[in-house]
């Protein structure tokens, strides 16, 4: 099914780096751009591709605290000899100047400029010009109200969803299927029954930022609306999958959302240098036609999709992005297919590895229905039980145990 599919894309948003020695590369976006551009994805008649202006203070406030806006266009002016002790302890504050959110040139425009693709793509989403938006240099989750976090200064995907808000939308879903719990946008709407925040991750006790625990559920007025499905450590592909199908669909369906909005951290795969999932880029595939088929079924069709983390940088993050976007515009690559060798070509030139050469790792995909059986001795089913008992009751799913 051919699916319209806007995506932001400009070259400066390259400009988001923390430096060579810091795990975000942007190397990682701009090589999944060459690879859907060598598939035709971006080409297709029904995608199409638009860079999108910076986010406005305006913008920006709808979650930030104008206070710590301050504090990044300061950061951002700074040279690398310019913070007095003073400034540093105020910056150290907001999370900046840390290792994780170290301070480079330009901070606040290269970040108000991811944020202003998430916004442009979900405009074209709420707008009824395009059925799909999409921004993989998003996903940005982990920045709060007032500080960085975890590689993120502003946190785009809550200020999309508090831009929805705005324009009057009563309930939005929010999916986050990055490796680290999706704590900055659980906390933009900790109280806000109009948003169902639902996190899969890794389980916080092995992980930052160290939340999402099951019984992490939302504030007075929004109890059950802050879901959480903490995974342990080695959890593999079936696992994983069975975890989501089990959580996922019925609490959106339930929901019935205006729009469908999504986190596709990529660092769930079982090589990422950060953590320690073990899912291949054939599961991560499968949860995003999960994500589009529920996006039809629940939301009308109305999807936002940004990017997050993952920290292979050519071996993962471009294939599972590029399927990603290649599924949003309703035209799957057949995971058997080779990689375009003009890519694998560009590869070579930019990068110190060889580029993977097919768009599967022979991961199936399959899995078990968790409603075929609990096992109460596996870890996994442990989890999905903590989670369905803990927000399950709140939507009538299931009584209260």
């Amino acid at each position: 099914m051919a699916c319209t599919l806007h995506v932001s894309w400009d070259e400066k948003l390259t400009g988001y780096d923390f430096g060579p020695q810091h795990p975000l590369a942007p190397i990682r976006v701009k090589l999944t751009i060459e690879l859907a551009t060598a598939f035709g994805v971006l080409a297709s008649e029904q995608v199409s591709t638009q860079a999108a202006p910076p986010a406005s203070d305006a913008e920006l406030e709808l979650v930030h605290d104008p206070v710590y806006l301050a504090a990044v266009r300061y950061a951002s002016g700074l040279r690398d000899d310019g913070a007095t002790a003073v400034d540093m302890r105020t910056l150290l504050r907001h999370g900046l100047g840390t290792p994780d959110d170290p301070i480079f040139g330009g901070m606040h425009e290269a970040s108000a400029l991811v944020v202003g693709a998430t916004l442009g793509a979900v405009r074209a989403v709420w707008s009824g010009a395009v059925e799909h938006g999409a921004n993989i240099a998003g996903g940005l989750h982990h920045a709060m109200r007032a500080s960085a976090s975890g590689f993120c200064i502003y946190n785009d995907p809550a200020i999309a969803i508090a831009w929805l808000l705005a324009q009057g939308v009563e309930r939005i879903a929010y999916v986050d299927i990055d490796v680290h719990h999706g704590d900055g946008v659980q906390a933009a709407f900790w109280n806000d029954p109009r948003v169902l925040t639902i996190s899969l991750h890794q389980d916080p006790l092995t992980l930052f930022p160290g939340t999402g625990l099951a019984a992490e559920t939302g504030g007075p007025d929004a109890d059950g609306f802050a879901v959480n499905v903490p995974l342990p450590p080695g959890t593999q592909d079936a696992g994983w999958l069975r975890a989501f199908h089990a959580v996922v669909p019925p609490l959106v369906r339930g929901f019935n959302p205006q729009i469908l909005v999504s986190q596709h951290g990529c660092d769930t795969h079982r090589t990422d240098p950060l953590a320690n999932l073990q899912l291949t880029i054939d599961a991560q595939r499968t949860a995003h036609a999960a994500l589009h088929r529920l996006a039809h079924e629940a939301a009308n069709g109305r999807w936002l999709l940004t990017g997050g983390g993952g920290y292979q940088l050519v071996q993962v993050v471009p294939r599972t992005w590029t399927h990603l976007l290649a599924e949003a515009a309703g035209e799957p690559i057949d995971p058997s297919t080779p990689t375009p060798a003009s890519w694998r070509e560009y590869v070579s030139r930019v990068s110190s590895q060889a580029a993977p050469e097919l768009m599967t790792e022979g991961g199936s995909g399959r899995f078990s229905a968790f409603e075929t059986g609990y096992d109460p001795g596996d870890p996994v089913d442990q989890a999905i039980m903590a989670t369905r008992n803990a927000v399950f009751p709140s939507h009538g799913l299931m009584p209260a145990p």
